[in-house]
């Protein structure tokens, strides 16, 4: 039997091995992003929304925001309560693995605090989204929101 063949087999099994976990592991964490969106802001606005679906392959949470056209960027959601709608800052935003959670006006959403610009139609708004993973490890997401009109779908631009 000759011991070089015999290794060289054993370090290209376990090279197999490591792609495939490593692909495991990647498909686990896969959050896939779609329909990202903000809302045009009135001139002087200091805060806006950005919206959009979040998928994730395997349980996992949002957990922070970013985009360099705000001075500060919280995850917010908004509610009713005693028939009056509240918004207010969350901790994290869960996504169960493989189902679709929905960034929308009146519920969860992006809150872009102190706008450094005007979100004009047609522009886009760069934000970078942070995914916890069950196992504790991050990723960190780019995401390109188009900005819309004012209203959307009948919506006024003050209801985030």
């Amino acid at each position: 039997m000759n011991i070089n063949f015999t290794v060289k087999h054993l370090i290209g099994a376990a090279c197999v091995g490591a792609m495939l976990a490593s692909s495991a592991v990647m498909a686990q964490s896969k959050v896939e992003v779609t329909n990202a969106w903000a809302r045009a802001s009135a001139p002087a606005q200091k805060v806006g929304a950005v919206y959009m679906d979040l998928r994730s392959a395997a349980p996992a949470r949002l957990v922070s925001a970013s985009s360099p056209v705000a001075a500060k960027v919280e995850l917010h959601n908004m509610k009713m309560e005693n028939n009056v709608m509240k918004m207010y800052p969350v901790e994290a935003i869960d996504l169960p693995a493989g189902q679709s959670v929905k960034l929308a006006p009146g519920g969860y959403h992006v809150m872009l605090i102190d706008l450094k610009r005007d979100l004009v139609k047609g522009d886009t708004v760069p934000v970078t989204l942070t995914v916890e993973q069950s196992n504790k490890t991050r990723q960190t997401i780019e995401v390109k929101a188009e900005v819309r009109d004012l209203t959307v779908s009948g919506t006024p631009h003050g209801a985030h």
